[in-house]
């Protein structure tokens, strides 16, 4: 299986099939990414298209001094900073599946127990999703994002540090906070 780094030169040399298997790769990580960070669908769609957009735009310019999945974060992270300092609302994670305007299921839905359930493990492992994501929601911004893009992306620590331009310890120490506080955040459901 060819590298993303070997499928973005041969996509920046004209293979269109290079350029899907990228986006097939990384488009769900990435709208997570978004989605999480933005708790709106429909702007998290809106800069998905600019993120890819702006892949296909830097294609050819692209030198591999770090991994691609860096790379491409980094627009992400470039795109919802544009959007933050251009819009200020935002809709809850935990919103109801009715006001979601394509018809998916609430971000919740996806993460709670199956149908199969007994109704009361639904409903508490809903409670547990909700309030994993509302923690996540109340992380300051450069933990939340470092935890995001460690969890979302999978990106290592060098390569968290390297989106926002800060030092390894730094990231470190902001995923090793981000965590401190969701484990206590979680610590009423143990």
């Amino acid at each position: 299986m060819p590298s993303d780094e070997v499928l973005l030169a041969g996509f920046a040399g004209g293979d269109a099939a290079a350029f899907a298997q990228l986006y097939e790769r990384h488009e769900r990580p990435v709208y997570r990414f978004l989605r999480r960070s933005l708790g709106n669908d429909a702007a998290a769609q809106d800069l998905m298209q600019e993120v890819w957009l702006a892949v296909v735009r830097n294609a050819a310019a692209f030198e591999p001094r770090a991994r691609f999945t860096t790379w491409l974060y980094g627009i992400a992270r470039s795109r919802l900073i544009d959007n933050w300092r251009t819009r200020r609302d935002t809709v809850s994670l935990d919103e109801d599946a009715a006001n979601e305007d394509d018809g998916r299921p609430a971000p919740i839905a996806a993460l709670a127990a199956g149908a199969d359930c007994e109704p009361e493990v639904l409903a508490l492992s809903r409670a547990q999703a909700a309030a994993f994501l509302a923690a996540v929601e109340q992380l300051p911004v450069p933990q939340r994002e470092a935890f995001l893009l460690h969890a979302e992306g999978g990106l290592t620590v060098e390569e968290v540090a390297q989106v926002p331009g800060v030092g390894r310890e730094t990231a470190k120490s902001r995923l090793r906070y981000a965590m401190t506080r969701l484990r206590a955040a979680m610590e009423i459901w143990r």
